[in-house]
C-alpha cells in the first residue's frame, strides 16, 4: 500500500494497494465524505491505468485538480513503486 499526499484538495491523503495493475483498495483521508467514498468504491477492481485515464485532469471549481485527478497521480507513484 502507498500513501499519496495530495496537493490543492479538501482531501489530505489517499492510501492505494494494488494486486499487480488492478486496484484492490482506495481510501482518502478527509475531503467530502459521500464523494470520496463513492469514488473508492467505483474505482475498487478495475484496472488503474483505466481509472488514470478516465479521471486524470479533472478539476474542481476553481481549483486546477480534484480528488478524482489526485487519485489519478498515486495511481501513478503506485504503479511507479512496482516496477
Amino acid at each position: 500500500m502507498i500513501s499519496y499526499k495530495t496537493h490543492g484538495t479538501c482531501s489530505m491523503m489517499i492510501n492505494v494497494e494494488l494486486d499487480g495493475d488492478i486496484i484492490k483498495h482506495v481510501e482518502f483521508i478527509g475531503g467530502c465524505p459521500g464523494n470520496v467514498a463513492g469514488l473508492a468504491k467505483l474505482v475498487e477492481g478495475r484496472p488503474a491505468e483505466e481509472i488514470i485515464g478516465r479521471v486524470e485532469g479533472i478539476t474542481c471549481g476553481r481549483k486546477p485538480t480534484s480528488c478524482p485527478d489526485q487519485l489519478a497521480k498515486a495511481l501513478r507513484q503506485a504503479l511507479a513503486q512496482q516496477a
